[in-house]
């Protein structure tokens, strides 16, 4: 059985210093960030790189995102960052911001799926911040899942598919954010954001620089295109039944109507909800959990992959999620859950 620290109360000393060994040493940690729990592993060790793949079964062309607790980490594996990339580095660090940038060919081929870039973050979390900078190296580390499930925002939901298969984890209560962070990319002038987060397009675009959204964040990857960033490519966020994501609308009439239509002409499935805490009494006929308030948006984030996770547990066909607007970190949740709903959209 896999090995669990708890810090949740405090950063143990002497048990940080175990966890500094295991990483030194080629081992793979599962520990908390800000946005989602992480599987990490020395980024500069290829075989400790290849036991995260293995572990969560994940394909070879889907990079790694690279966690430092200090700028001069970044003169090891990072060269040619140009100011509008430092600027963004100094406006969003720590935090659940990513960067792809130039990679100098010394990180392992199994990191970066063989491209020329690398996605680097410094995560807002203490705990990760200490396990990095206790091990004295960059730690790739992608979601602790198993590739194409919900990310893990708690060690309950992730210990039983991931124990064994890890050397430890650190338990450090539930995370802030509950999905993962921003990763863009910066184009001449222009910076395209690969995954939304946290970190949202009005965000950046507050700093007075030119955004946009990649074509693909809102559509799959073709086959045989290459991807700079985790997320963009393969089924991600899913539960194992059957989910359909209802469009967000402003007027709360259309989407309980739209809600009812479909449970109605799907009279012979066993149909449960994922609503907003508002429509809850609007839907008490029918098999509801509460995601959050629709006000809340933060809320809604924070507990998406274990309400997810946990409508495995119900005996339902298929379940409906309603959502969220396509702004600020609403953008992000849209993202995962239409990953999550493999393009699945109810208007």
């Amino acid at each position: 059985m896999s090995k669990v620290y708890d810090f949740k109360g405090n950063i143990k000393d002497n048990e940080l210093e175990e966890i500094k060994n295991i990483i030194n040493k080629g081992g793979v940690v599962v520990f908390p960030t800000e946005t989602v729990y992480g599987i990490g592993a020395d980024a500069k060790n290829k075989e400790a790189v290849e036991k995260i793949f293995i572990a969560k079964g994940r394909p070879q062309d889907n990079p790694l995102i690279v966690h430092i607790s200090n700028y001069d980490m970044l003169k090891e594996f990072t060269c040619n960052i140009s100011e509008i990339e430092k600027t963004l580095m100094d406006k969003f660090w720590p935090g659940p911001f990513t960067i792809i940038l130039n990679s100098n060919g010394t990180l392992p081929l199994n990191v970066t799926a063989g491209l020329n870039t690398v996605g680097v973050r410094m995560p807002d979390n203490n705990i990760a911040l200490s396990i990095i900078e206790k091990s004295n190296t960059p730690i790739a580390a992608p979601s602790a899942n198993i590739s194409g499930r919900p990310s893990g925002t708690n060690i309950n939901d992730i210990f039983d598919e991931l124990n064994n298969k890890v050397n430890a984890f650190v338990d450090g209560g539930e995370t802030n954010i509950g999905i993962e962070s921003t990763v863009v990319k910066v184009d001449k002038s222009v910076i395209n954001i690969l995954r939304p987060g946290k970190v949202s397009l009005e965000d950046i675009k507050a700093l007075g620089f030119d955004v946009k959204l990649d074509k693909h964040v809102f559509a799959d990857v073709k086959e045989g295109e290459k991807i700079e960033s985790p997320g963009m490519k393969h089924k991600h966020y899913a539960p194992s039944v059957k989910t359909i994501l209802l469009e967000y609308t402003e007027d709360e009439s259309v989407m309980i109507n739209t809600l009812k239509k479909y449970v109605k002409n799907n009279s012979d499935k066993n149909i449960g909800i994922l609503c907003f805490d508002e429509h809850k009494e609007l839907l008490k006929e029918y098999n509801v959990i509460n995601i959050g308030s629709v006000n809340n948006v933060l809320e809604i984030s924070s507990n998406i992959y274990t309400k997810l996770r946990s409508i495995e547990n119900f005996d339902c066909d298929e379940w409906i999620i309603e959502g969220v607007s396509r702004t600020g970190i609403g953008t992000a949740i849209m993202n995962r859950l239409t990953r999550a709903c493999s393009y699945n959209i109810l208007k």
